[in-house]
């Protein structure tokens, strides 16, 4: 696995590595031997169509992948790798550079890297790139992780705040400037609100997190945030960073500033994080309130290809909808025969009921059943 100092953007912190550390050791009692059953890697276990894919016997080829894209999944499939390595001894290497999903999409499709890690699934224009890339054969988005956006705020004795998705998106567009400012009282009754200026931080350059952050925005409040939803952040003021971490690290080092990050950021960061009130009553970010908001989300791809849109404007009691999903963007055929034993072997324990329940202590939420099932599928028929 690459080293945190190999490349911009894999630092790992202490906690996650005690994290990390709980995680292979689950990992090597689960898969105490590389089995040499014929058993499909991440088959869906029992025959119920809604039943979750368990883990079956890897196959544990030798070989070697890299990967590169999103920096939000980072943690996610760092730990992955590694578990699944302690699982098959060593036998193979598998790295995966996290430098935002622009450049993953732009890797893969010049054939630089042989998957991609991407917070929003391909356009059509990517697509057809890809598709050169494959051989012509068509590139399939994967979901793998579910990462919540976290609104992390830095308030000296403000430990509950409550925002809007009207009020967040008039911070970042410019338009509430001071954490008093009486659309931000309203929700917050009772709160010591300073009356200092609201320091933003953002994520500059392509980002999948900024995608899902600014989609979210113009679908709860279009009359507030009226750009596009983009790669790039369309704010108005604030500073940018290039990185997950060095949102997080700007937001814990600065009083009275508000920035987006992945939720396993804000945990590992030990970041205070808004509630949300869609208009239901405030929401906690948890596993439980993400779940319902996933739920709602739907498989708009064809076929294998599981690209998923959410339901980002939704207002059902208790879903907590500023989420995104991360995928893996792989070729369905064109690899060599070894990286495709390789990285079927991989991706059908990642998205399996044990490599998806990992994930949770580490600030992600689970794929629900019904499509952890299709992502197995989808993974078994990569050829």
């Amino acid at each position: 696995m690459v080293r945190p100092s190999d490349h911009e953007g894999l630092q790992v912190s202490s906690s996650t590595i005690k994290k990390f550390a709980a995680l292979a050791a689950g990992a090597a009692l689960a898969f105490s031997a590389c089995a040499s059953t014929t058993a499909t890697p991440g088959a869906p276990a029992g025959s119920g169509a809604g039943s979750a894919p368990a883990v079956g016997a890897l196959a544990c080829p030798a070989g070697k992948l890299v990967g590169e894209g999103s920096s939000a999944q980072l943690t996610a499939i760092q730990e992955t790798i590694a578990a699944y390595q302690k699982a098959c001894k060593g036998k193979s290497t598998i790295e995966y550079n996290g430098t935002g999903s622009g450049a993953g999409i732009k890797q893969f499709n010049a054939g630089l890297v042989d998957f991609g890690g991407t917070d929003s699934y391909l356009k059509t224009a990517e697509a057809d790139a890809a598709k050169t890339r494959c051989s012509s054969n068509d590139a399939w988005n994967l979901p793998m992780v579910v990462g919540p956006i976290a609104f992390t705020y830095n308030i000296d004795g403000v430990t509950n705040l409550v925002l809007s998705p009207k009020v967040l998106a008039s911070i970042f567009q410019g338009k509430i400037t001071t954490w008093d400012d009486p659309a931000i009282a309203a929700l917050n009754s009772g709160a010591k609100l300073p009356s200092d200026k609201i320091a933003i931080f953002y994520r500059s350059g392509e980002s999948g997190t900024t995608e899902n952050a600014s989609k979210y925005l113009k679908a709860a409040a279009p009359d507030v945030w009226t750009p596009d939803a983009s790669k790039s952040w369309k704010g108005v003021g604030g500073e940018g960073k290039s990185l997950t971490a060095d949102v997080a690290n700007a937001v814990k080092g600065t009083k009275n500033s508000l920035g987006y990050v992945e939720w396993g950021a804000a945990l590992d960061n030990k970041l205070s994080v808004a509630a949300i009130d869609g208009g239901s009553g405030a929401v906690k970010l948890d596993a439980t309130s993400v779940g319902k908001a996933v739920e709602a989300a739907k498989i708009t791809g064809t076929g294998n290809d599981l690209k998923m849109d959410v339901d980002y404007k939704t207002t059902a009691a208790g879903a907590y909808p500023a989420i995104l999903i991360t995928y893996e963007v792989v070729c369905s055929s064109g690899l060599s025969a070894d990286k495709t034993a390789l990285l079927k072997d991989f991706l059908g324990y990642y998205a399996s009921t044990k490599g998806q329940k990992n994930l949770e202590a580490l600030g992600y939420a689970p794929l629900p059943a019904s499509v952890q099932t299709k992502v197995a599928a989808a993974v078994s028929a990569i050829k």
